[in-house]
């Protein structure tokens, strides 16, 4: 018997994506994780994430999955000696001990800028507006670096702010800052325009039509998911997620259920359930499952998986960059 533990947000204000994960690695252990028999303890996060790592691990799991959020991912790896599964931090600075299954937050507008670059000639500014957070800083500090590399200016400022003189506007902030600014953007200033907030159904519906056009980062959508080497397919996922749920599984229990499956390969792998060993699996390994391609570096950070570019076309979410994955051309 397999026993994993998951320290996650189950109530506060993540609790909605918290709650998703966590459904998706139970239904990991109980329905995916053949032959192998796991048992899973969840423990909230909140309000004291530190206090619950310390109680997860005290259970004494043979893999430990860190929770939802950046915030939460950071403070569950200062408390802990074991080694963490993160699958829920972006913005989480790599360390020995601590496995990515997400592309890094700096990631995030990579393919947002290569686009507007290649497909805009006009464009030689691109303005990066974002919030006084760790993860708004580490999304923008990611975008300005990629456009100065191609050889676009660029512009960074903070919310609140006036937004900057420049050809193409990138926008990462709050959920809440997001759509408070994209309610009263004036789009015809920029030649294209992006939030981070685009990339989740959800957040922008309010606006309807006013999302066309849009851009923004996707860390995985069904649709675009690849042909797995390890694990069920994303329909099989969506499909027994949704059984057990009543909803579409978000984003967040994706990669949950991709860090479960990665997980127990590194194990089995390992054949102990010693961290050193299991982490030095898991540098080993590459391979691809629903959410993606999985390869960390020396330092645990994750370098197989990339974050897709989506555009809203005709009210919906669509794949515009990799070009691999692309679904329709840049409008």
């Amino acid at each position: 018997m397999v026993r994993a533990a998951l320290v996650t947000p189950l109530s506060g204000p993540l609790a909605g994506f918290g709650r998703a994960g966590a459904a998706a690695l139970r239904l990991w252990a109980e329905r995916f994780a053949q032959p192998e028999r796991v048992s899973l303890d969840v423990v909230d996060a909140h309000p004291d994430v530190r206090a619950a790592t310390r109680h997860a691990e005290g259970l004494a799991p043979d893999l430990l999955f860190g929770p939802y959020g950046s915030g939460p991912t950071t403070g569950a790896a200062a408390a802990l000696s074991r080694l963490l599964w993160n699958h829920g931090g972006a913005r989480v600075s790599p360390r020995p001990g601590l496995v990515s299954v997400l592309a890094p937050a700096r990631s995030y507008f990579a393919g947002a800028v290569e686009l507007i670059s290649r497909s805009f000639p006009q464009v030689a500014v691109v303005g990066v507006v974002n919030a006084r957070t760790g993860f708004g800083r580490s999304v923008a500090a990611g975008a300005v670096a990629e456009a100065r590399r191609r050889g676009l200016a660029a512009i960074g400022a903070e919310i609140p702010t006036e937004l900057p003189d420049a050809d193409a506007l990138l926008v990462v902030g709050r959920f809440e800052d997001e759509v408070a600014l994209a309610r009263r953007l004036d789009r015809s200033r920029w030649r294209a325009v992006g939030f981070v907030a685009a990339g989740v159904a959800e957040v922008l519906a309010e606006l309807g039509d006013a999302r066309e056009g849009l851009l923004g980062p996707a860390q995985w959508l069904p649709e675009a998911a690849p042909e797995p080497e390890e694990g069920p397919t994303a329909a099989e996922f969506a499909a027994a997620y949704r059984a057990r749920t009543g909803s579409e599984p978000p984003y967040p229990a994706a990669q949950a259920f991709a860090a479960g499956v990665i997980a127990l390969r590194c194990l089995r792998e390992a054949g102990t359930a010693d961290d050193a060993a299991v982490f030095d699996a898991a540098r080993r390994l590459g391979i691809t499952t629903l959410f993606g391609r999985f390869r960390i570096d020396d330092s645990g950070r994750q370098v197989g998986h990339r974050v897709l570019t989506v555009q809203w076309q005709d009210g919906r979410r669509v794949v515009v960059w990799p070009p691999e994955r692309a679904a329709a051309p840049l409008r």
